[in-house]
């Protein structure tokens, strides 16, 4: 009792020290072996940076590895056992035995013994189990199809996370061009606001008249410092998509002003044949393919079952030595056949059919349910495609007339027919229209994001290689979307001098 009472394990707390520690250490390999930031950020660089550092993409890629772990341990499994055994046995005095008569009762023997006091053996024993080969070989191939469904849960991911990417892009460029802009005007929106209260409260005017200005420009303000909330992090979310380390300061390379984009295209796909889009989306998303997956791995688990019925047979064949002298022959070698069945097996098998024929059910009834969820997100992702684009078009075209507005009041500023405080209200009405313009294009963006992730198209070549510089990333990422027409991969792998696509370009695969 004394023994055991000192053998208790009793809770122990991490130490402060112990918790520091730990902190410090995630905080530094978090971020750690990243090459550093020595130019502009552009859209392909960022996404390039977020494929090799952003943790949950690290997370899916660990993931892959171990399942791809976990198969070649079970291909191992499939081999036959090659067993090495020594085994050592002593006492303190001869083991002995006599005989006795059942006719008689007589004992017809003198003690003696055929062992000696202290013997070591050893075999080396190769065995093969017919059955656990077949099982073997049907948990290896569901072991594949896991490697497989760990693979489309990565392409989920990395689907989400360019969106994702994207998106924080176009915003962080709007915040990168604006922000500066908003600082200035605030400066000079609220002298004009202390201006028209003094003139309120001095009553050089009708109070109704500095009263309307400063509801105006408060209503102004509020709105540029709301979308100004919305941009200002979003460079830190960019960065941390990335997984940049903390307080990294980087600028964002701004891409061309001229840019716009029409309806969205597949090559090869009417735009107005539904079926063919919801049939693309079938054949890619990874929510699908992963169904499909555990559906063939459930078929194997049929004839896991039939298998486990069968009667076991094992072959073996072995090597042996014994050290004990009384043997007239202390190494031979032996073999032989064992079969064994387990009766029970049978009565369980109808049970475990009817069991696994309901998991294929479900696994069915949920890739018909996903059937339908995925073409109502495709259709959903074109329609909010198109809006976007009604609204960028719109967006763009309200904040043209409102620079035009901005340019004649300031050349009538100027002209001094009209006052500060009035071109200090269109300058902020400018600044709002074009920050609703690059809100409204960084939605287009993601909008554009979507459709691909709702058809399970791969926003990155499968076979692309994480391990390479950021640079090489990039510039592979480029073409790729180059060739999908994507703008400002069209301009940025465009050769000198080609303007072709600068100004208008489409948004296809």
């Amino acid at each position: 009792m004394l023994t055991l009472t000192a053998c208790t394990v009793q809770p122990k707390p991490f130490e402060v020290q112990e918790n520091k520690d730990r902190a410090n250490d995630l905080i530094a390999r978090a971020t750690s072996a990243q090459e550093p930031v020595s130019k502009p950020i552009d859209l392909y660089e960022a996404m390039a940076r977020a494929i090799k550092y952003n943790l949950d993409a690290r997370v899916e890629m660990m993931s892959l590895a171990l399942s791809q772990r976990e198969l070649d341990l079970a291909n191992y499994n499939m081999l036959p056992k090659f067993v090495a055994t020594v085994d050592y046995a002593g006492r303190n005095n001869d083991s002995g035995g006599t005989s006795q008569s059942l006719l008689t009762g007589r004992t017809s023997l003198e003690p003696s013994t055929s062992t000696e006091k202290n013997v070591l053996s050893d075999d080396l024993t190769l065995s093969w189990d017919v059955l656990d080969f077949g099982l073997s070989y049907v948990r290896a191939k569901q072991a594949a199809d896991e490697v497989s469904i760990a693979d489309e849960r990565r392409r989920k991911v990395i689907n989400r996370l360019i969106e994702d990417v994207r998106t924080a892009y176009w915003r962080a460029a709007s915040a990168e061009r604006l922000l500066d802009r908003v600082n200035d005007l605030e400066h000079s929106t609220q002298t004009a606001l202390e201006q028209a209260q003094r003139q309120e409260q001095q009553g050089l005017t009708a109070p109704m008249v500095p009263l309307s200005y400063e509801r105006e420009l408060l209503s102004i303000r509020r709105d540029v410092q709301a979308l100004g909330r919305e941009l200002s992090v979003a460079k830190r979310q960019l960065a941390a998509l990335m997984n940049l380390p903390p307080n990294t300061q980087y600028t964002v390379a701004l891409p061309p002003s001229t840019l716009s984009w029409k309806p969205l295209e597949l090559p090869g796909i009417n735009s107005g044949d539904d079926l063919a889009w919801l049939r693309v989306a079938i054949e890619n998303r990874p929510e699908l393919r992963e169904v499909a997956y555990q559906l063939r791995s459930n078929d194997q688990e049929s004839t896991a079952a039939y298998l486990r019925m069968l009667p076991n047979f094992r072959l073996f064949a072995g090597v042996n030595s014994n050290t004990n002298d009384y043997l007239f022959n202390q190494n031979w070698i032996g073999w032989g056949a064992q079969t064994s069945w387990n009766l029970m097996n049978i009565f369980r098998l109808p049970a475990e059919k009817e069991k696994i024929k309901a998991q294929g059910q479900l696994l069915d009834q949920r890739q018909l349910a996903l059937t339908t969820a995925v073409g109502l997100q495709v259709e959903v992702s074109r329609v909010r495609y198109a809006m976007r684009l009604q609204e960028l078009t719109t967006s763009k075209r309200y904040y043209e007339v409102q620079e035009k507005i901005e340019h004649q009041v300031d050349a009538g500023f100027k002209a001094e027919k009209l006052s500060r405080q009035t071109l200090i209200r269109e300058e902020m009405n400018t600044l709002v229209s074009r920050m609703r313009y690059d809100m409204a294009l960084a939605d287009l963006q993601n909008a554009y994001a979507n459709v691909y992730a709702s058809l399970g198209i791969d926003p990155v070549e499968p076979n692309m290689d994480t391990t390479e510089p950021v640079n090489v990333l990039a510039s592979k990422l480029r073409v790729m979307w180059a060739d999908r027409r994507d703008a400002v991969a069209l301009i940025e792998t465009a050769p000198p001098g080609d303007n072709s696509n600068q100004l208008v370009s489409k948004h296809d695969e």
